[in-house]
C-alpha cells in the first residue's frame, strides 16, 4: 500500500523532531514522542541514530514494546542492543512475540537465555515454534507463522461467523480463513469477503475456494515474493507434503524479502553486508570494507604489472605512471563503498542533515583508518618491485590522501545530489569516479614532482 505523500511528511516530522530533542536533551518530551510511534517506526528512528543516542532512544522506549522493536531491526543494529541487555530483559522482550518473529529473535539472543524464553512458553507454542525453526529462514517454513484461522468444510457460513464472534479477535493481516479436513489436510481458503456476505444457512465448501494453491514450506523466499506479487495475495497457506496446513504467510513478511532482494545487488557490488549498519562503529566498518578493497587491490596491482612489462624503456620517473591504476582503483573501491551505503540510508530514511556530520567524521576516519592499511602494503610492495623508498613513500601518501578523500566525496556527493533533486544512485558513481580519479593522480604525480624530479 502507497502512503500518501502528507502522511510521509508527518511521519519524518516526527522522526526529525524527536533527533532534535534528543541531540538537545530534552529527554522528558522524547520519551512521549517515541513511544507514540509505532514500532517499525521507532526502529527507523534507532537505525538514523549514531551509537550513543541509540542507546540513549532505546533506553526511553517502554519495556513493552521492546520485542516488538527489535524484530523490525536491521540484523545489526538488532545484534547491539541485545548485547546491552541482561537476560530478564530479554525474556520480557520475547514474550507475547508473534511465532515467526520469535523464531527471527531466537537466533540471536545468547543460549541461556533462549533456554530460558523456551521454558516460559506452553506446550503448544514450544511445538508451533519448533515448527517454524525446522525450516532455513529465507524459505516459505521459515517465514510462516502458524497463527492461523481454521474452519471445516461441512459447516455453514452462520455456524463459522458465531465461532468467530466467539472468538473475538482474528489474527493480524487475516484476509481469509484456511478450510481443512479432520486431519487437518488443506482444502482451500475462505475469504472473509466471501464469508462476510455469504447466504449464510450455505456450507463452507459451497462459499471457499479451493483453486487457491497453497506454498511448500521448502519454498524459497524469492519465489514466495513473486508468487505473491503475481497474485496480488495478502496471506497464503503453507501446506507439507502430506497436505498438511502448517501455517501462513503474510505479506509483512514478504514486503521485506522485496526488499532485501532489492538492496542485495547493490550492496554486493560494493563489498557490503546486506544490513550493514549506516552508524556501526569505525572499526568494525572498517573492518567489513577491508576484505573487499584487498581483492580490488590484486585487480589493481595485475594492471600494475601490466604496464611494467614496459619498466626497461622508461625512466625512474615514469614508475609513476605505472601505479597510478591503483592509486586511481583503490580511491574508486573506497568511494563506491561510501557512497553506496550513504544511498541506501538516504533511500531508507536513515541519512538526515541532522546526522550527516557526525557521518561525514566517521566516514573520513574510516578511509583515513583502510588508507594507513592499504597504504603500507603498497609501500612494501612498491619498495620490493623498485628498491627505492622514495617512489614508496610517495604513492603511501598517495593513497591515503585518495582513500580519504573518497570516503569525504561518498558522504558530500549524494547529499548535495539529494539537495539538487538530482537521483544519487544514478550519478552519484559518474561524479565519485571523476573525484577519485583527479585526486589521486593529482597526489601521485604531485607529490612526485616535488619529490623526485
Amino acid at each position: 500500500m502507497t502512503v500518501p505523500a502528507p502522511a510521509t511528511a508527518e511521519r519524518d516530522s516526527r522522526l526529525t523532531a524527536i533527533r532534535v530533542a534528543l541531540a538537545a536533551g530534552r529527554l522528558r518530551g522524547a520519551d512521549r514522542m517515541i513511544n507514540g510511534l509505532h514500532p517499525a517506526e521507532i526502529a527507523r528512528l534507532l537505525e538514523s541514530l549514531p551509537p550513543a543516542r541509540r542507546a540513549l532512544a532505546w533506553e526511553l522506549v517502554e519495556r513493552g514494546l521492546d520485542g516488538d522493536v527489535l524484530v523490525e531491526l536491521s540484523e545489526e543494529a538488532r545484534a547491539e542492543l541485545i548485547g546491552d541487555m541482561n537476560a530478564e530483559e530479554l525474556v520480557a522482550a520475547a514474550e507475547g512475540l508473534a511465532v515467526d518473529d520469535l523464531a527471527d529473535l531466537l537466533a540471536e539472543l545468547p543460549e541461556d537465555v533462549t533456554r530460558e524464553v523456551l521454558r516460559s512458553m506452553d506446550q503448544q507454542d514450544r511445538d508451533r515454534l519448533s515448527t517454524v525453526l525446522a525450516w532455513p529462514e529465507d524459505t516459505a517454513g521459515g517465514l510462516m507463522n502458524t497463527d492461523t484461522v481454521t474452519v471445516r468444510p461441512d459447516v455453514t457460513v452462520e455456524v463459522v461467523l458465531r465461532y468467530l464472534r466467539m472468538r473475538g479477535e482474528l489474527p493480524d493481516r487475516t484476509d481469509c480463513l484456511f478450510v481443512v479436513d479432520r486431519n487437518d489436510r488443506y482444502l482451500g481458503a475462505l475469504p472473509v469477503t466471501r464469508l462476510l456476505t455469504g447466504d449464510p444457512d450455505s456450507e463452507v465448501s459451497a462459499a471457499m475456494d479451493p483453486e487457491v494453491p497453497p506454498i511448500a514450506p521448502a519454498t524459497p523466499a524469492a519465489e514466495v515474493a513473486r508468487r505473491f506479487a503475481d497474485r496480488d495475495l495478502v496471506s497464503a497457506a503453507v501446506v507439507d507434503a502430506s497436505g498438511k496446513l502448517l501455517g501462513r504467510v503474510t505479506v509483512d513478511d514478504v514486503v521485506d524479502v522485496v526488499r532485501e532482494q532489492a538492496e542485495h545487488p547493490l550492496l554486493t557490488a560494493a563489498g557490503l553486508e546486506d544490513e550493514e549498519d549506516v552508524f556501526a562503529g569505525v572499526r568494525r566498518s572498517a573492518r567489513r570494507r577491508t576484505l573487499w578493497l584487498g581483492i580490488n587491490l590484486v585487480t589493481a596491482l595485475l594492471a600494475a604489472w601490466v604496464v611494467g612489462l614496459f619498466e626497461g624503456t622508461i625512466e625512474k620517473v615514469v614508475a609513476l605512471a605505472i601505479l597510478m591504476p591503483v592509486v586511481a582503483s583503490m580511491g574508486g573501491i573506497a568511494g563506491t563503498q561510501t557512497v553506496t551505503l550513504i544511498i541506501r540510508g538516504i533511500a531508507l530514511g536513515q541519512v538526515q542533515p541532522a546526522n550527516a556530520r557526525w557521518l561525514f567524521f566517521k566516514e573520513l576516519s574510516v578511509g583515513a583508518l583502510n588508507g594507513l592499511i592499504w597504504a603500507a602494503v603498497v609501500a612494501a610492495a612498491t619498495w620490493a618491485w623498485f628498491r627505492t623508498w622514495q617512489i614508496a613513500a610517495v604513492i603511501f601518501a598517495a593513497i591515503v590522501i585518495n582513500l580519504a578523500a573518497a570516503s569525504v566525496a561518498g558522504v558530500l556527493i549524494p547529499l548535495v545530489l539529494k539537495r539538487l533533486r538530482i537521483d544519487p544512485a544514478l550519478a552519484g558513481g559518474v561524479i565519485l569516479t571523476t573525484v577519485t580519479d583527479i585526486v589521486g593522480f593529482a597526489a601521485l604525480l604531485g607529490l612526485g614532482a616535488l619529490f623526485l624530479v
